[in-house]
């Protein structure tokens, strides 16, 4: 046992350097992102500066998309140490001259927090975000001192705390070896709180607001609902189409046979026969219609055996090989079963019409914050996306009506997951 734990103690020291090392690159290039914070805050007020007195318009444009690019690269990172990404909180541009453009620019609330990040960042951003590289860098000079202190000319590096601490040898140049260490313990203890602050001032300052967020969320909620409605008329309209081209005609057309069936009972019995033999089989056709066109709005499997037993016999009707992993502890609501089967029928025949899956994954997991998660990953030749046709466009409109979200991770190659959430309570 205590080999055991010896291991894990050195394998997690390892992993916990390996992380603090990563943090050292990025708090370089932190460190100099504040200087060039600076730099662009210059450049960006001097060019608001001359839109003021009539000129410098490219100008203010061109530092604005700068500012937003820098402001996203910021995002990014510090979407790493924060539970959720930071998201962008700009309004969108309309199209138009420079001059509306630039005037939807400067009423963006958005833009001025930009501006005051810059500020923030290149007055502090040197210490939040250069911090560690700093610790480590004077850690790891005090740490090789003797070597430096016998290397250098004696007019250089002889005053390591100020003029009153004077060293006169390289014996005692060994006295700066112990400030090196603790200088490097600060390093490694600090780098990951140092990385957080950072991660937190970017999201203080370049997050959405409540009122941003709350105008997105009506602007979401405003598209899903159109969405929505259009997806239902148009689900609508096909039913309509599919009871006039299939089973309305053959009612019809059953309807006309009988009618002659009447009319030749008694002179031609054999001939009564036939259309009577061709009405069973076009009565059998138009129920077998009718069940498909029920079948398309909402399966009997899923009434019968639930989501579960539904998706079980999707992968058995699979002509590939499929498995299936369900972890739900009941029956969840009737629209979100039914949501939930259609995206997944729909992702899964995408991959065998058009990845040549040789193999599919899917996976359906209840969370504990209450949200339906949902996995289709096939080993297919990968490249789907939502540009490349309307099947995945159809899964995250069907989604939308339920607040539910779609991702996708398909390189060219292979293989593609597609991630699917539906918030949703079971009973």
């Amino acid at each position: 046992m205590p080999v055991i734990h010896t291991t894990s103690r050195r394998g997690g020291l390892r992993a916990g350097l390996a992380q603090r090392m990563e943090l050292l690159g990025w708090s370089l290039l932190l460190l100099l992102a504040s200087l060039a914070a600076f730099a662009l805050l210059v450049l960006w007020s001097t060019a608001l500066g001359l839109v003021l007195l009539g000129a410098g318009l490219p100008l203010a444009l061109v530092a604005t998309v700068v500012v937003r690019w820098f402001a996203d690269r910021h995002r990014g990172w510090a979407g790493r140490w924060l539970p959720a990404p930071v998201a962008r909180p700009y309004l969108p541009l309309p199209p138009g001259n420079w001059f509306r453009r630039l005037w939807v620019i400067l009423k963006d609330p958005a833009t001025w927090r930009d501006w005051a990040w810059l500020a923030v960042d290149s007055a502090v951003g040197w210490c939040t975000a250069g911090g560690p590289f700093l610790l480590f860098a004077a850690g790891l000079f005090y740490l090789l001192y003797p070597l430096v202190f016998a290397l250098t000319p004696p007019q250089v590096f002889r005053t390591p705390l100020g003029p009153r601490f004077h060293l006169h040898g390289v014996a005692e140049s060994f006295a700066m070896v112990p400030l090196g260490l603790l200088l490097l313990v600060l390093w490694y203890v600090g780098a990951v709180p140092f990385a957080r602050l950072n991660a937190r001032l970017v999201r203080l300052l370049l997050a959405p607001t409540e009122q941003a967020r709350l105008r997105a969320r009506v602007a979401q909620l405003a598209a899903s609902r159109a969405e929505t409605v259009d997806s239902q008329a148009g689900e609508l309209r096909r039913i309509e189409r599919d009871l006039h081209d299939g089973a309305q005609a053959r009612l019809a057309s059953l309807g006309m046979s009988l009618g002659l069936a009447e009319q030749l009972l008694a002179d031609d019995p054999q001939a009564v026969a036939r259309l009577l033999a061709e009405a069973r089989e076009s009565t059998s056709t138009a129920l077998a219609e009718l069940r498909d066109l029920v079948r398309g709005i909402h399966p009997p499997v899923l009434a019968d055996r639930g989501l579960d037993g539904a998706i079980q016999a999707l992968a058995l009707a699979c002509p590939v090989p499929t498995t299936v992993g369900v972890d739900i502890p009941g029956r969840l609501p009737a629209a979100v079963e039914s949501a939930a089967y259609f995206a997944v029928a729909e992702a899964l025949a995408n991959a065998i019409k058009h990845a040549g899956a040789h193999r599919v994954d899917i996976r359906l997991e209840y969370t504990a914050q209450g949200t339906l998660s949902i996995l289709v990953a096939d080993d297919g030749r990968g490249g789907a996306s939502f540009e490349a046709g309307t099947g995945l466009r159809g899964i995250a409109r069907r989604l939308a009506a339920f607040d539910g979200t779609i991702g996708i991770d398909s390189p060219m190659g292979g293989p593609t997951n597609v991630r699917m959430s539906l918030p949703c309570a079971w009973s």
